[in-house]
């Protein structure tokens, strides 16, 4: 299959075209004539050049090509050439209300410069994301976000964020657990797939869509309500002003994947619309590991009014997933990739079928003064099984977030900005549980669902109250203050109830005003390089399943949120004409009252029943920083652009004043303190560098290597995995012909053949490691696009 795609790739660039003629222009602000340096100009989708010092480009030239000039902070221009020999004099708007750049409302003026933003915020773009499959989000994460790695537990499925050290919940076996995503908030074109609880599943997101992505990294509660890790904001591919194109793309590679995307973007100058489907398929790389995916999206924009935005999103999602289940220590490291024999019994799998809506309204009523209004409802019938048994859930979110953005200028040299508003969002769900058993029919095919375990019926509710402003001074300085208000509140009813069983049917439980903080200084040098300081804090309130003591089915009325305050100092810049691009930070960031386990004796000498408690706290140290280089630009050469990039990341996290107890099968109790132990889950080191070059003939390739340091898996840190070092490639090839671009590429992913794992399960012995494929993985595909 390699010697296909290499031969394919060879027979398009044979027929490449050289010898165009060039074209010239200047790109500058509308507003005052300023020249832009640095802003991007593709050609059909590629990045083909910047403009220099002087606003200037120059680039090769073919009639009817389309250019797209795009620069943070000002609405992208798409112009149709159609003549070579004119120069080019574009003036740039800036962006108030951009339909090809709809991030997330409400944060703070989502297209000021990088510069200005003080805090850890790493934003993607196409360009990172397609540097592999594009089908996953993990590779692009994890090698160009540091200080943050996502996992996941099958070939499409548990993905899960780890953000500086703060993991998920706790769990039944140790301080930390990996089986479901908390902590955070992720959201979607707008739209929370956290749910109203604080969970977060991703295993139905089609990653292909996403065409942007938004990393904050702390806890961000003074504008996201209970999210003490931080935000990741996913936003779909946004089709450009003036284009309009229909495409099929096809990816296929090792273990039976295969991919078919067709794609419909129509880009008018007041609406745009994008429709997309997606079926998705692999066998896996282990015994049942199969995937199949189906995805449906839809998002259509339109300006009604020059003062008027509305946006909308549909998603429809049919998602299979089989679990093989967790290697122990000894099958990772004989090499034995047979899964887990009690997960493939029971036919371990996760199934999501969900629909998603969202529509967000934005009106600017004058100058100084705009509102953002959002309202969103998402419903999944999900059902999954494991070595444990078999769990129906059905849950159905609705909310809104509204936001006021203001602006004033109080004179000459001061300037005040800021946001208020607030997030509202509740969740209804029904979880039945059953245990599984043999099926009488079949003895040696998979076991069936049994009895019924537990039947939950719970109503979650969260709401926040948020404002935050910035105050602009003179020199460059300008100093942001915000406060968040945050509750939450949980109401349980067990519809299995024995009236026998001095158990209580219903269990309330209310987290009020917890206030957050945020409070930052930045300070600008000569245009180009930024110097911050920040604060910030945030909450993580108990889930269902930590606020109910399971041996007496009492409130667990002692258990207060979690606690998260961060501390950080970084520089930002862009300097050698806008050529190098860095960000560097240093932070402290504690958690508190973490959630531990604490068990009651039963008065003979042994353990009657544990529960969940407030314990120790993580007090986690780190430093990162990433670097983004131009190396080589031309219009005419060969290579038209070469662009290295590296980031790093060092964390020393450890467990403070940290005891966790347990209860043994026979009763007996367990006492471990992990005290000055390193946290669970995060590698000390973690080291990504890589390549992008293109050429203007129309190839274009990267290389990326990545190192991890070893990391500990149990809290006591006996338990530790290896290092690795994975090395990536692509290679592709872009072409125009006629109406027709096309694509076509090849990759491969851990060329050396390393032995690593893409989750690893913390404290959950004897179950350890979710392997990656031990040889090389392949992949290739094609994308035609006509122009219309």
């Amino acid at each position: 299959m390699t010697k296909i795609y290499l031969s394919l790739l060879g027979l398009l660039i044979s027929v490449s075209v050289f010898g165009q003629e060039q074209l010239s222009g200047n790109i500058y602000d509308a507003a005052n004539n300023a020249p832009l340096a640095g802003a991007k100009i593709e050609v059909n989708g590629t990045e083909v050049s910047s403009t220099d010092t002087n606003g200037n480009f120059s680039i090769p030239c073919a009639k009817n090509q389309t250019l797209s000039i795009s620069y943070i902070g000002f609405e992208t221009s798409v112009i149709k050439v159609k003549n070579c020999s004119a120069t080019l004099n574009i003036g740039l708007k800036t962006a108030i209300s951009s339909l090809d750049e709809v991030q997330l409302s409400g944060t703070l003026d989502n297209n000021k410069k990088v510069l200005e933003k003080p805090l850890s915020v790493i934003h993607l773009e196409e360009k990172e994301l397609d540097r592999g499959t594009g089908l996953y989000l993990d590779d692009a994460i994890n090698a160009n976000v540091p200080g943050v790695t996502m996992n996941r537990r099958g070939v499409s499925s548990g993905q899960q964020f780890n953000i500086r050290g703060y993991g998920n919940g706790v769990g039944f076996r140790g301080a930390n657990n990996n089986f479901d995503g908390q902590g955070y908030k992720v959201y979607y074109n707008n739209i929370p797939l956290t749910d109203a609880e604080g969970i977060t599943i991703l295993d139905d997101i089609d990653f292909a869509s996403v065409g942007s992505v938004d990393v904050i990294k702390g806890p961000a509660g003074s504008l996201y309500g209970f999210a003490i890790a931080g935000v990741v904001n996913l936003t779909t591919i946004r089709p450009k002003n003036g284009e309009t194109s229909l495409s099929e793309k096809v990816t296929v590679g090792s273990y039976g994947l295969a991919r078919f995307t067709t794609q419909l973007q129509v880009g008018m100058e007041k609406s745009s619309v994008l429709l997309n489907y997606g079926h998705q398929i692999s066998d896996g790389y282990l015994d049942h590991n199969a995937s199949t995916k189906d995805f449906l999206n839809a998002v259509l924009d339109f300006n009604p009014s020059e003062k008027q935005t509305v946006s909308t999103y549909f998603g429809f999602s049919n998602s299979y997933d089989e679990r093989a289940g967790e290697l122990t220590i000894g099958q990772y490291d004989t090499l034995d990739y047979s899964g887990n024999a009690r997960y493939i019994k029971n036919n371990a799998h996760s199934e999501v079928i969900s629909f998603r809506a969202g529509l967000s309204h934005k009106y600017r009523f004058t100058n100084w003064l705009s509102n953002t209004a959002t309202v969103y409802g998402s419903g999944l019938n999900t059902n999954a099984s494991s070595a444990g048994g078999w769990t129906d859930k059905d849950p159905i979110n609705y909310g809104t977030r509204i936001t006021f953005d203001l602006n004033f200028d109080l004179s000459e040299n001061f300037s005040l900005s800021g946001i208020a508003g607030l997030e509202f969002q509740e969740q209804r769900s029904q979880s039945i549980s059953y245990g599984m058993i043999e099926n009488p029919n079949d003895p040696e095919g998979y076991n069936i669902i049994g009895a019924i375990r537990s039947n939950q019926y719970s109503k979650s509710k969260n709401k926040s109250l948020f404002t935050e402003w910035i105050l602009k001074m003179p020199y460059d300085i300008s100093f942001t203050a915000g406060i968040g208000k945050s509750s939450m509140n949980l109401d349980l009813e067990d519809r299995a109830f024995d009236p026998t069983s001095g158990k209580p049917q219903v269990v309330s439980a209310n987290y009020e005003d917890l206030f957050s903080p945020h409070f930052a200084v930045n300070k600008i040098f000569n245009n180009s390089i930024s110097l911050y300081a920040s604060y910030s804090k945030g909450y993580k309130a108990p889930v269902s399943g930590n606020v109910i003591i399971g041996a007496t089915g009492e409130l667990n009325t002692g258990l207060e949120p979690e606690e998260g305050d961060q501390f950080e100092i970084g520089s930002k810049g862009n300097v050698m004409n806008s050529k190098l691009h860095y960000e560097v930070a240093l932070f402290q960031a504690t958690f508190k009252n973490k959630f531990t386990s604490v068990a009651v004796p039963a008065g003979d000498g042994t353990t009657l029943y544990s529960y969940i408690a407030n314990g120790g706290e993580l007090n986690n140290k780190g430093v990162e920083a990433l670097v983004k280089y131009t190396a080589y630009e031309s219009p005419t050469g060969f290579f038209n652009n070469i662009s290295p990039y590296a980031n790093v990341a060092y964390s020393d996290f450890k467990y403070e004043d940290f005891v966790y107890q347990s209860v043994s099968r026979e009763g007996e109790l367990s006492t471990s303190d992990y005290s000055g132990k390193a946290v669970a889950g995060v590698a000390p080191w973690v080291v990504n560098a890589g390549i992008d070059f293109s050429t203007n003939p129309g190839l274009y390739g990267t290389v990326n290597y990545s190192y991890h340091d070893p990391v500990p898996f149990t809290s006591d840190g006996l338990n530790v995995a290896d290092s690795y070092s994975l090395l990536n490639a692509k290679l592709g090839y872009r072409m125009s012909f006629g109406h027709f671009d096309l694509d076509a590429y090849a990759g491969a992913d851990n060329i050396t053949g390393e032995k690593y794992y893409i989750m690893l399960f913390l404290n959950q012995l004897d179950d350890a490691y979710i392997p990656a494929p031990l040889d090389t993985v392949f992949y290739g595909g094609l994308n035609l696009k006509y122009n219309f």
